[in-house]
Parts: C-alpha cells; sequence; structure tokens
C-alpha cells in the first residue's frame, strides 16, 4: 500500500493547521523555549514529510520502504533486502528528498556564515570607535541614544552605548546585560538561522512564515526569563523601554527590537509557569513529532 495519501494529509496539517493551533495557544508564551523547540520540531517534521512525500508519488506502486532501500544503496550502502533497478521512479524517489535536503543545510549554512560576515565587519568597526570595559564586560559604544545588543558566535561581545550607561541605573544595566549574555549562552544566533533556513527553503508555507517570526519573538522571551531571575519585573521593563527605540545591525541580537511591546506586556503581566503536566506533554510531542512522518509512511506491519 503507497502512503502517499497519508503523507499528503500529514503534510498539510503540519504545514497549515499546526501553525494556527499553536498560535492560538496560550502556553507559548509561558514557556517560550519549549515552544520554540515545538516550532523546530515541527519544521523538522514536515521537511520529512516533503521529502518523504515527494520519495512515495515517485513510486506510486512501491510501499516507501522499498524506496528507502534505494536511498541507501544510491548512496553505497549494502543492504541486505536487495538491489533497486535504477529507473527514473527510483532517481526522482532518491533526488528529490536529497534536493529538499541539501537545500536546507545549504541554506543554514548560507545564513550562518552571512550573519558572521555581517558580526566580524561590525567588531572591525567597534574596535575602531569603542572602548572596552571591564567593569560591564562589554564594548560601550558613543552614541546618542540608549543602546544594547551583543555580537554572538565564536567570538562573543555585547555592545551598549554610552547614553545607556547614563541613562540607566545600575540595576536597569545589569538587566540588560544578563539579557544579551542569555542571548550568546544559549546560541540564540543558530536558532535563528535554522528558523531563517527553514522559511528560505518553504517560504509559501505558513509553518515557515510563523516559525520565523515566533522564533525571533521566544528567543527574547527565553532572555527575557534569565533577566527576571535577578531582577524585579520593574526594572527589565524600564529598561526594555528606555531601549526599546535603539536600531541593531545585522547579525545582532538585541533586547530591544519590534517586539519589544509583547514582551513588555508579559514582563508586566502576571507570571504563570504552565502545569507540569501540559510541560511533560508538549515536551513529549516536541520530541515525537519529528518520527511521525516515518511511522505514517511506514505503519509497523505493513512490509
Amino acid at each position: 500500500m503507497n502512503a502517499a495519501p497519508a503523507l499528503v494529509g500529514y503534510t498539510a496539517a503540519v504545514g497549515f493547521v499546526a501553525p494556527r493551533l499553536l498560535l492560538s495557544s496560550s502556553w507559548p508564551h509561558r514557556a517560550p523555549a519549549l515552544a520554540a523547540a515545538v516550532w523546530h520540531a515541527l519544521a523538522v517534521s514536515f521537511s520529512i514529510a516533503a521529502a518523504l512525500t515527494a520519495a512515495s508519488l515517485a513510486m506510486p506502486t512501491e510501499h516507501l520502504h522499498v524506496g528507502l532501500v534505494g536511498l541507501l544503496h544510491t548512496c553505497g550502502m549494502a543492504v541486505a533486502t536487495g538491489q533497486p533497478d535504477p529507473d527514473m521512479a527510483d532517481r526522482l524517489a532518491v533526488g528529490i528528498p536529497a534536493a529538499i535536503g541539501v537545500a536546507l543545510v545549504g541554506s543554514f549554512a548560507f545564513h550562518v556564515v552571512r550573519a558572521r560576515r555581517a558580526r566580524t565587519q561590525h567588531r572591525e568597526a567597534l574596535d575602531l570607535v569603542g572602548r572596552h570595559s571591564s567593569r560591564l564586560c562589554a564594548t560601550v559604544l558613543p552614541y546618542d541614544s540608549p543602546a544594547a545588543y551583543c555580537l554572538p558566535g565564536r567570538r562573543p561581545r555585547i555592545v551598549i552605548s554610552d547614553a545607556a550607561v547614563r541613562q540607566l541605573t545600575p540595576e536597569q544595566l545589569d538587566a540588560v546585560l544578563v539579557h544579551e549574555q542569555a542571548h550568546i549562552a544559549g546560541r540564540h544566533h543558530l536558532v535563528l538561522a535554522a528558523a531563517e533556513a527553514f522559511h528560505s527553503v518553504f517560504r509559501w508555507v505558513p509553518l515557515a512564515r510563523h516559525a520565523r517570526a515566533q522564533t525571533a519573538l521566544l528567543v527574547e522571551m527565553i532572555a527575557d526569563d534569565r533577566a527576571l531571575r535577578r531582577h524585579s519585573q520593574e526594572v527589565l521593563a524600564t529598561a526594555m523601554y528606555e531601549i526599546a527605540a535603539a536600531r541593531t545591525p545585522k547579525g545582532a541580537l538585541a533586547a530591544g527590537g519590534p517586539n519589544a511591546l509583547i514582551r513588555l506586556k508579559r514582563v508586566l503581566g502576571p507570571r504563570k509557569a504552565p502545569h507540569p503536566a501540559l510541560w511533560g506533554a508538549v515536551a513529549t510531542a516536541a520530541m515525537a513529532i519529528p518520527l511521525l512522518p516515518l511511522l505514517v509512511a511506514c505503519p509497523p506491519g505493513l512490509g
């Protein structure tokens, strides 16, 4: 039995229905790290499902495990279950999924390298006009508006304007620095690059558009939560308000930005963690979702 109809339905559900359900839920803003994991799990699941759908449609009379055998054979691996005939259907069944995988990996590498190049150029400019502050463990930049951001990567750096140093209280300044340190420690630039890569390949799919936007928002909320461990809601909120309008260079992550208003409402709102049962269920689902396309394509008991 060919799995193409089931795979088409599953791919459509993940790409078009799942984003609506997730966006209408209230728990993601209460558990941003878990929500980001779910968005990425959906992206992985959709990518695998799309690849398997293409392979299944290319071999409409075969069970999909035959196509997987062909993939292993094409990659040069010895397979004990037989040797597939090198006909056009087999080539399509292997080539289209491989093209999807290559496109995703290539897009991720492109976004990582482009952002790294932008950060390198910005670091060189900072070395000329900025000064290092050992007290703040940051580069202080002469700028007439309060601003703060970080340059993640191999040589991470936190940048803060001298206006922010003058205008923010010591508590507000520390809250901003902790926020930026959270971005660096969490390697959030790689999380964002993965979302950008998925969007570049599947930009016509609602899941790709929403995953990119929500990931950018959620990593900021994750950093906000890190700052809230050491500072009050009022301290962080007032600091965010002061630097909300600051511009951020390419490749950088900032405590302000276009999502500042949403984050301000969240920071000042009631702090309510998700129920442990909900947390456990969602975490289990995030781990299982990438495997679901394989179960749909090759359900147990079918040979």
